[in-house]
């Protein structure tokens, strides 16, 4: 094997991903790199950290919610429990909603909840006709899927093991399909903050190519070949960690503070209101003039509705100041000064995006963890520190966390 290899995945070629049997396989073949790959460091220090935000996914083991229900005299139609994958699967989960909803003949609809599952079911209404009105107790930048890492990753956080059916796998590979093509065509338009990125992950060894999906893995087997992606294997000079080997893959990245309020004013120039309002019980909603009601209130559901599956995976992440040059993401493992540690950088442009020390499931508390802060800081000094050779008497990180911890903007609301 060269050491330059791509390692063949089903994948497919950056351009013509997510146009079924048309997508053009990659025929890339191995080739000796030029010279290593130019890659502007992470600034990473204790002084640039500029905030820590905690976010509550809504996890159901059995998978998200996609069903109509009657109540009284209105049709309920519930999307809801995306786990991590809301960015990634809203467009998809939203089509499908509105394919129920067209069973009834009324025109207006009421969506519950203006996160990017709220929002993207209200333009999928809008697009068949309907009148829509949002209720929610939040808008952007005040919800959940504002402090969301937002890459394309339909599968995260999404379901338990053991829990899938054929029917509701089914409606997996319908709505990641939808909302694959719809986020590509939307990247690498400003407005919307979506784009392609490479990803670099570090490799101590070649890896194994892998002809078959785990069988232990509860997400084994749900995307199509084609979306499973590809990556390409850089090997010792060709590029610049301190691994033998990384890898190198496109993946799309979404600016929630961009995306969301792109969405917000898609909807109201196609003449959506959106009304200030917490709902108790569904009673409550009877008060509620339009006939068709679409509830994407997430974590919202579990009171609600009385889905008691519904469980909070608590996740966060610390921001660095923007970089503007920082134009690739990175997921791997980097040795710090205590041992082996974990960095994952997403950069945007509120800021280069840490994550890396793990989630809390069934933890509804907000306040940030301080150890995972110190965790995920550190990995990106670490990584910072291996991409870019520091000069003789310069240094270019803070070696220890500064006290107190940095300020934490908190911006949740369970219903949104």
């Amino acid at each position: 094997m060269d050491r330059r290899t791509l390692l063949k995945a089903g994948g497919v070629g950056l351009f013509g991903l997510g146009f079924g049997g048309c997508a053009g396989r990659s025929t890339e073949t191995a080739q000796p790199a030029a010279a290593t790959i130019p890659l502007a460091p992470v600034k990473a220090s204790w002084d640039r950290v500029i905030r820590t935000t905690v976010g509550l996914r809504p996890h159901r083991p059995s998978g998200f919610v996609v069903k109509a229900a009657k109540l009284d005299d209105k049709m309920v139609v519930h999307n809801y429990g995306h786990g991590g994958a809301g960015h990634s699967i809203g467009w998809g989960t939203g089509s499908l909603a509105a394919d129920l909803a067209d069973a009834q003949d009324a025109r207006r609809a009421a969506v519950l909840g203006c996160g990017t599952v709220g929002l993207t079911a209200a333009r999928q209404l809008q697009r068949r006709g309907y009148d829509v009105t949002i209720y929610t107790a939040a808008v952007p930048p005040y919800t959940t899927s504002n402090m969301a890492w937002a890459a394309f990753t339909p599968t995260s956080g999404l379901i338990g093991r053991g829990g899938r059916s054929p029917a509701w796998e089914a409606q997996f590979r319908a709505a990641v399909e939808i909302a694959y093509r719809e986020l590509q065509l939307l990247a690498g338009r400003d407005e919307y903050g979506i784009a392609w990125l490479n990803s670099y992950s570090t490799l101590e060894s070649l890896p194994k190519e892998r002809t078959a999906p785990p069988r232990e893995s509860q997400t084994a087997g749900l995307l199509p070949e084609y979306m499973r992606g590809s990556r390409e294997i850089l090997g010792p000079g060709e590029h610049p960690f301190p691994t033998a080997y990384a890898s190198r893959r496109p993946r799309l990245r979404i600016e929630p503070s961009v995306y969301l309020d792109a969405l917000m004013r898609d909807i109201r120039l196609f003449g959506a209101k959106i009304v200030l309002r917490k709902f108790d019980s569904p009673r409550d909603l009877m008060t509620l003039d339009e006939p068709l009601i679409v509830n994407c209130t997430a974590l919202g559901s579990r009171e609600l509705f009385g889905d008691e599956e519904l469980t909070p995976v608590k996740g966060q992440l610390t921001f660095l100041v923007p970089q503007p040059e920082v134009d690739y993401g990175f997921g791997g493992s980097i040795d710090g000064p205590n041992g082996r540690v974990r960095a994952s950088t997403n950069p945007r442009r509120d800021g280069i995006a840490l994550s890396g020390a793990g989630n809390a499931p069934g933890e509804w508390s907000l306040t940030p963890n301080e150890d995972a802060v110190r965790q995920v800081v550190q990995g990106a000094i670490s990584l910072s520190q291996a991409i870019l050779a520091v000069p003789a008497g310069e240094r270019m990180v803070t070696a220890a966390p500064r006290r107190p911890a940095p300020a934490v903007d908190d911006f949740f609301d369970r219903e949104s």
